[in-house]
């Protein structure tokens, strides 16, 4: 009989990669049976998921009652959270906290969660409002002390950032960052194309302590323009400018939170300095590249 694995966000970049990894795998696509939670099942994404064999179900992350019927029966339970959605902190670590009550009182055998590491933590409180990471890594922590048995993939900095953060002028795409250009490091990820690979690689090991970092490699600004020059032909410049004015680019409400996101990459790092080596040896294909990406992407950068 098939185990059921209930995917969160199945609509959205991360559950979307997760629910095609599996189906795509000859092993994990007869072993498992596939839920896909979202909001509104009546749209387009959701119904060709259920063409595709996945039931589709409604909840509400904030609602004990629907996430008891989200996740009822299941083995395996994949969770995403969004913090942009609702710009809380305290509502993303809510809904996570609900989640795995819910995955706990359902005996829930695997909870994978996409966390990320604690910022202020890590930086010994230099970097203090990368709230979109120390919320995940609250909800870490609260899985890790309820009991249920789990895994916990990073995904990295996302490539398709680059659509917005490459900005064009005349015949030049600039990167103005406030780091230095030749030592901050990136672990850049393909989201779409590798969250499935990293989150099948955690099915197959099974619960662990040890986590996945969701990354292809660690990449510096200046390698970052380099290869996307010689796959586009563009003309590039990194720009290493002050913190206030990167910070004027950007809303009010999310300045400080985006400059302390892109210091972190030059000290302590986006994952604490750790290697991806140990991560990849789990994977039974290699992560996207950048390279790759950008190939698989040139007309977004015309």
């Amino acid at each position: 009989m098939s185990k059921l694995i209930t995917v969160f966000g199945a609509t959205g970049n991360q559950g979307g990669s997760v629910i095609r990894a599996i189906q795509a795998d000859p092993v994990l696509n007869k072993e498992y049976k596939i839920r896909g939670v979202t909001r509104d099942v009546n749209k387009a994404a959701a119904k060709a998921l259920a063409e595709k064999g996945v039931e589709v179900v409604s909840a509400d992350m904030s609602s004990a009652t629907s996430l008891t019927a989200a996740i009822e029966g299941s083995h395996t339970v994949f969770l995403v959270t969004n913090f942009w959605e609702s710009f809380s902190k305290d509502t993303e670590v809510q809904q996570g906290k609900s989640v795995t009550d819910a995955s706990k009182a359902a005996g829930v055998q695997h909870l994978i969660f996409s966390s990320l590491r604690n910022v202020t933590e890590i930086s010994g409180g230099r970097l203090r409002h990368v709230t979109h990471f120390d919320g995940k890594a609250e909800v870490e922590a609260y899985i890790r002390a309820s009991g249920v048995p789990a895994s916990f993939v990073l995904a990295g900095l996302f490539m398709s950032n680059f659509f917005q953060m490459l900005h064009k002028k005349d015949d030049t795409y600039t990167l103005a960052w406030p780091v230095d250009p030749e030592n901050a490091l990136i672990p850049l990820f393909d989201v779409v194309g590798d969250t499935g690979n990293f989150v099948t690689a955690a099915i197959k090991r099974g619960p662990s302590a040890e986590r996945i970092l969701a990354a292809s490699e660690y990449y510096t600004p200046a390698r970052v323009l380099a290869e996307f020059s010689e796959v586009t032909g563009h003309k590039v410049q990194a720009v290493q400018i002050p913190a206030d004015v990167f910070k004027g680019f950007l809303p009010p409400a999310k300045a400080q939170e985006m400059l302390e996101n892109i210091l972190l990459l030059e000290g302590p790092g986006y994952y604490g300095g750790e290697s991806l080596d140990a991560s990849h040896a789990l994977l039974d294909r290699k992560p996207t590249s950048w390279r790759d990406f950008v190939a698989q992407n040139k007309e977004q950068w015309p």
